[in-house]
């Protein structure tokens, strides 16, 4: 029959021979097909620009539409520079605002001889179902970044123990220039899965105006043909870098057929080359993931001119967002109640962290990440802390006290030495002579205060004086100075105090410590 489309088992054989190195003759008799279909089919084969190794994995629908009848014709020059146009179309066609007419009307100022719209449009369509014969999307430059996993997995070998672990294989693909990004990950976790998405903006240097995942636990908690609730971590990394999460609709593989296609050029290019190897470690695998992913970049795309890289650095890198200086940093949450002393506690870390005085027995919710913790009440940010993982620790602000507790937190030995030099030599000696006789410097603070507050009390003058008397007593403590200043025995000279101990029993000479107990 006239046009009858042959076989896809016979026409796979044809190309497989060919291949081989047969000649049409013998591939006519042995197929029992004429020569001049056998040639016609392998000019198509030339024409395609298709490797043998790409017809096989195609199926015999996508095999019939590449060697159907309408791509079959002879190309007449016409038809030849409206084809050599098509590239350059597809380009343009990726930028905001272009459509197939408006470049349908510049082709025309061009060629004033050539095809009118409609028929321009059917040999579009032609040439789009060739390049890609199962389905085409028109994507924006800049416009949306398609995430998934692939179905199969890598594995690492633990050097001290010999466990073989599987690990994920993350791929990122950007939808104009289709350029694409992999790494192995340990799991399909939301940590690993928010780390991998941002890894992939960071690699493409900008953020694209929409990220499309699959609807993973990771990223949507519950799908909804309508409103899907996205996992809010993935919403706070997409807050982070300005941008939004489209994820794809359940049980419509069209919606990101763009990254299901990459997986499986990647299993061919990628996969294969690294499944029978060794790794140790994840970062071992992913160097050599982004080294054949390299390749795969600069490779050129079917039936083009031309690679995704070239597509990516000439027409979508400039669209895509400035990326934010900061890495984004997951948060987690917890609640507590804040203690009576002003604390609350994080119970991961078992550490204590202030918060402002006013809020002592509420309720309040912590978000703290690897590096900071924050404390919010009623939605308001009430402190923030660097996150401290030593347990049983105290991060205290001392802003956050009240005036009472503030005064007694700024209590230490350098405290009350400086606070006596201010006053005079004398009192700063007598304050070391006081903490250096205790076990704990602590135990003297209450003493050094209560000597210090003398100052208003009695005077600097008199305070010195009384210093200098119990330094010459060498007794060190509070009641000296008390004693010393109620019975005026810092204003006595030497023969006033000979005079006084006249007057005492021997065992009670105010140079003997009995006299102050």
């Amino acid at each position: 029959m006239v046009n009858k489309i042959t076989d896809m088992s016979k026409i796979r054989k044809v190309i497989k021979f060919h291949c081989s190195g047969k000649s049409n003759l013998f591939i006519s008799n042995y197929l029992s097909l004429s020569r001049n279909t056998v040639k016609k089919y392998i000019s198509l084969y030339k024409v395609l620009e298709l490797s043998l190794e790409t017809i096989e994995l195609k199926t015999d629908t996508e095999l019939e539409l590449l060697f159907s009848n309408s791509t079959l014709q002879p190309i007449n020059p016409k038809l030849q520079k409206l084809y050599d146009y098509f590239p350059k179309m597809e380009r343009e066609l990726k930028k905001v605002g272009v459509t197939i007419q408006h470049m349908w009307e510049l082709y025309i100022a061009a060629n004033p001889d050539g095809l009118r719209s409609s028929q321009f449009n059917v040999h579009y369509k032609t040439w789009s179902n060739r390049v890609n014969p199962v389905m085409h999307m028109h994507h924006k430059a800049g416009d949306k970044m398609y995430v998934d996993y692939a179905g199969k997995t890598l594995s690492v070998i633990d050097k001290t123990t010999g466990e073989i672990k599987e690990v994920q294989f993350f791929v990122a693909i950007l939808g104009a220039s289709q350029y694409t990004y992999a790494e192995a990950s340990l799991s399909q976790q939301k940590e690993d899965f928010v780390s991998s998405v941002e890894n992939a903006m960071r690699y493409f240097g900008g953020t694209p105006a929409a990220i499309v995942p699959d609807n993973l636990k990771s990223a949507v908690i519950k799908s909804s043909r309508f409103e899907p609730t996205i996992n809010e971590t993935l919403a706070d990394l997409a807050e982070h870098y300005e941008t939004t999460i489209l994820p794809a609709r359940a049980y419509k593989p069209r919606d990101k057929s763009l990254v299901e296609g990459a997986v499986k050029i990647l299993y061919r290019r990628i996969y294969v080359n690294l499944k029978e190897r060794t790794f140790y470690s994840l970062d071992e695998l992913n160097d050599q993931i982004w080294s054949l992913l390299d390749i795969h970049n600069h490779r050129k795309l079917t039936a083009r001119p031309y690679s995704r890289f070239e597509l990516f650095i000439e027409d979508e890198k400039d669209k895509l967002q400035p990326l934010p200086q900061e890495r984004f940093e997951i948060k987690y949450q917890s609640f507590a109640t804040v203690m009576q002393n002003g604390h609350v506690q994080l119970s991961q870390d078992k550490n204590y962290y202030s918060v402002p005085y006013q809020y002592l027995r509420k309720k309040v919710k912590l978000l703290y990440t690897k590096s900071t913790v924050e404390v919010y009440y009623k939605y308001n940010r009430i402190a923030t802390h660097q996150r401290n993982y030593k347990p049983y620790m105290y991060t205290t602000n001392s802003e956050h006290l009240a005036s009472t507790h503030q005064f007694v937190a700024d209590w230490s030995a350098t405290r009350f030495i400086d606070w006596a030099t201010d006053i005079d030599s004398a009192v700063a000696e007598f304050i070391i002579k006081i903490i250096d006789s205790r076990n704990h410097p602590e135990q003297a603070f209450k003493s050094c205060l209560g000597i210090l507050s003398y100052e208003k009390k009695v005077g600097r003058v008199r305070l010195i004086n009384a210093c200098k008397r119990a330094l010459d007593f060498k007794i060190y403590n509070f009641k000296t100075i008390q004693n010393i200043l109620e019975n005026n025995l810092d204003t006595i000279d030497a023969e006033q105090e000979q005079d006084l101990n006249q007057e005492l029993p021997e065992h009670r000479n105010i140079r003997g410590k009995h006299y102050y107990e």
